[in-house]
């Protein structure tokens, strides 16, 4: 505690922070229900002890903090102080004047900051976002599993091959599934793993007059080998799981492999785990996804200034090291994705093994607009209508997993839905 409290010191004392009872207040921060989120908040409280700001943390599961802080924000309510955002809202809620930018000191380092996570919190060079941890998605798939089955997974496999080792590796009379891949509908959630799946085999959002394409072959291909993996290699369920279900499923040795968020790997409790980079159907080209859960402060607060402070020391270098630091924590726990120097650091490799394949993945993900596809964005497109169009076509997908409709039927209807919403946008 002793370390933690002198890190929190030295970064306070550096960059100007109030001392306790100099300018004490309350801070309203709304979280995502994840890991590293729920760990800053034992972390934070020699934040507190240190300025006398208080800390009120609201933590909601993903769709619902999206539906909640896109409503209070757009309408500057006021009800937080400091929200979790992501890629796809930074941008555009940054340019509409919804959250304030971000600029800090030097101590900061601003560079230090991985340049794809940068640009993607950014608007015309101006950070908007500043990132508490980044990710990329990889596969996560038990070695020890493939091994005794005979079979293996390569960098950038195939589906197929992917297919034939969760076939090898399923034995649900023992309570092992092969393939454990998210299900539960949200643009964030189903889509986000759906929509590199799509990417890898050719598949795209939108062509280049914004209209859908979701009743292309590339698709149907997609959506029909999704249903077919999961359905028969998958937990029962599959579509109510989402990053934490199956996080707790994975824990309790029942997946052979998981395909989804690189953070996943800080987490993971099992032995016998290796790492590879996402598979693809031919085209790699956003077969793994980009992310950053950042933090930023709505324009409609009363305490801008202290919640840039906040934001300023929980996204800072000695952030990590006060994690590290930690009694309850250590190396293993720091948010990763986000900073270049925790990569260089010995106790941090020493005991993350999944640091090599994290980075190779964050790296090569491609998120600018290309001949395939005309927006920003790996599994979202950044354009304000793309949450409402993911979450549209997220119920039908979930609806093809559980049976409830057939994949042409979930297809005609996402295709639908999409072409309402972005006719009625004006974009055509």
């Amino acid at each position: 505690m002793k370390a933690l409290q002198a890190s929190a010191l030295a970064l306070m004392a550096a960059t100007g922070f109030a001392q306790a009872g100099s300018h004490a207040s309350e801070l309203t921060i709304a979280i995502v229900n994840n890991g590293h989120m729920i760990n800053m908040q034992k972390v934070a409280e020699a934040y507190t002890a240190e300025t006398g700001v208080k800390l009120k943390w609201v933590s909601l599961e993903e769709g619902v903090l999206r539906e909640q802080v896109t409503s209070d924000t757009a309408t500057g309510g006021g009800q937080y102080d400091v929200i979790n955002i992501g890629m796809q809202e930074a941008p555009i809620w940054g340019a509409a004047g919804w959250i304030e930018p971000l600029e800090f000191g030097a101590e900061y380092d601003m560079d230090d900051i991985l340049p794809a996570i940068r640009a993607g919190l950014s608007h015309e060079g101006t950070m908007y976002a500043a990132p508490f941890y980044g990710e990329s998605s990889m596969v996560m798939y038990r070695k020890d599993l493939t091994d005794a089955a005979g079979v293996s997974v390569a960098d950038n496999d195939s589906w197929d091959n992917i297919k034939a080792a969760a076939a090898a590796m399923h034995d649900p009379d023992n309570g092992v599934y092969g393939a454990c891949l998210r299900g539960k509908p949200g643009w964030g959630d189903n889509m986000a793993f759906i929509t590199t799946m799509v990417n890898s085999f050719g598949g795209a959002w939108f062509d280049a007059d914004f209209k859908p394409t979701i009743d292309s072959d590339e698709w149907r291909a997609a959506i029909n080998f999704y249903v077919d993996l999961l359905g028969n290699y998958g937990p029962p369920g599959s579509e109510g799981n989402s990053f934490n279900e199956i996080l707790a499923l994975y824990n309790e040795g029942k997946c052979g492999m998981w395909i989804d968020a690189t953070i996943a790997a800080s987490f993971l409790e099992v032995d016998g785990v290796a790492y590879a980079q996402s598979p693809n159907a031919g085209n790699p080209v956003g077969a793994n996804w980009l992310w950053a859960w950042a933090m930023a402060v709505p324009t409609g607060t009363a305490n801008t200034d202290e919640a840039k402070a906040f934001i300023e020391w929980a996204t800072s270098k000695e952030y990590v090291q006060a994690v590290a630091n930690h009694p309850d924590f250590g190396w293993g726990s720091v948010p990763t994705g986000q900073r270049a120097s925790t990569y260089m650091f010995d106790e941090f490799k020493a005991v993350a093994s999944f640091a090599g394949a994290e980075m190779a993945a964050i790296e090569s993900a491609a998120p600018e607009a290309t001949d395939l596809k005309p927006y920003v964005g790996v599994q979202f497109a950044a354009i304000p209508e793309f949450p409402q169009v993911g979450s549209a076509v997220a119920q039908e997908m979930a609806a093809a997993l559980s049976g409830a409709k057939s994949v042409d039927e979930a297809l005609a209807a996402s295709q639908a839905a999409a072409d309402a919403i972005m006719s009625e946008a004006g974009y055509y």
